[in-house]
């Protein structure tokens, strides 16, 4: 072989190499580690005012900031976790509110906190989780990140309207390996939010949680959002099951 064939040939396979590398997904490239992907999806539909959405949001930036929550992450393997804050409603209105975050320390925690709780709402429509449960694992496997474990974290205050069957977005969820947790948000005055009379946290755990570990959280005048909230950020970054309000469904490990 002449030396100028033999330097087409390296050009040939360097090309090769490049065109192969720009074909996979970002994050199989230059994948940061961390112990835990976490969407909090949260209900901005229209049942939710705005005074119900700034108590989630509050909830949730007072959860994270927690000495409870920090000290969790900072156990973890790498310690550290990114967090992703959507918003949804109807079918066609899932918002992130505040994209993805890594948080390992007091001051990136409270940086998602002020973000979350200064971001203005963009979501509309009735109660479609099951598109929000689509959303959210897009956003996962379109991000920078490689966690350990997966999970969407659904808080809302009644069920699933709209969009596709709840039952397919979840198994389709579940066999990409997420863990799909639920923060039911009680009525007041005791009214049921599931369909047909149902408890708001049964209908939640026969259809919407699932997969390792998956289980209900209970938000009501017993236990504020914000303690909720704290109590279900601690157990899943922990990442192993404790007693909770409400028992896990069967149905989550299938």
């Amino acid at each position: 072989m002449s030396r100028a064939t033999a330097v087409l040939a390296g050009v040939s396979v360097a090309a090769s190499v490049a065109l192969s590398l720009g074909a996979l997904p970002m994050r199989a490239l230059a994948a940061e580690e961390v112990d835990l992907e976490l969407v909090l999806a949260a209900d901005g539909s229209g049942s939710i005012d705005n005074d119900e959405l700034r108590l989630q949001r509050e909830g949730w930036a007072s959860a994270l900031t927690s000495a409870e929550v920090l000290n969790g992450i900072r156990d973890g393997l790498t310690g550290r976790i990114v967090v992703a804050y959507v918003e949804w409603g109807g079918p066609d209105s899932q918002v992130t509110v505040v994209d993805w975050q890594v948080i390992k320390d007091a001051i990136s925690a409270a940086d998602f906190a002020e973000k979350l709780r200064t971001r203005p709402r963009g979501a509309y429509g009735y109660n479609s989780i099951s598109n929000a449960i689509d959303y959210a694992v897009n956003r996962v496997e379109t991000n920078a990140y490689q966690g350990i474990r997966k999970i969407i974290d659904v808080s809302g205050d009644g069920p699933n309207i709209g969009g596709r069957p709840l039952a397919a977005a979840r198994g389709d969820a579940l066999a990409k390996g997420f863990t799909i947790n639920a923060l039911a948000i009680r009525r007041p005055g005791g009214r049921p939010g599931g369909p047909g009379g149902m408890a708001l946290e049964t209908y939640y755990a026969e259809a919407l949680i699932g997969g390792p570990g998956a289980f209900v959280e209970i938000a009501d005048s017993q236990s504020p959002f914000a303690l909720a909230a704290k109590r279900k950020l601690v157990q899943e970054i922990a990442g192993r099951p404790r007693e909770t309000r409400h028992a896990q469904s069967d149905a989550a490990q299938r």
